[in-house]
């Protein structure tokens, strides 16, 4: 099972969408500092998680997803 999530920051509101086999350990990895573009924005929250068979079907969900950043449809999914 591969997962696609939405962090969202708590300290600037950015948002960040990735994809994982293991939701909970990359929330900690993130949270950590070791993702040196998110470090500034720690600490970090989910927003919202889906789920999928394949990576291959996660890869392209995220892509999707990326490509809504800050649209109506990007809006849609984070409330």
């Amino acid at each position: 099972m591969y997962y696609v999530y939405i962090l969202k920051s708590k300290k600037t509101s950015v948002y960040y969408t990735g994809y994982t086999k293991d939701i909970k350990e990359r929330l900690k990895y993130h949270n950590s500092g070791k993702t040196r573009s998110l470090w500034k924005h720690r600490p970090l929250e989910i927003v919202r998680v889906e789920e999928y068979n394949s990576k291959l079907e996660a890869i392209k969900r995220e892509r999707q997803i990326k490509k809504y950043k800050s649209g109506e449809a990007f809006r849609k999914l984070i409330k």
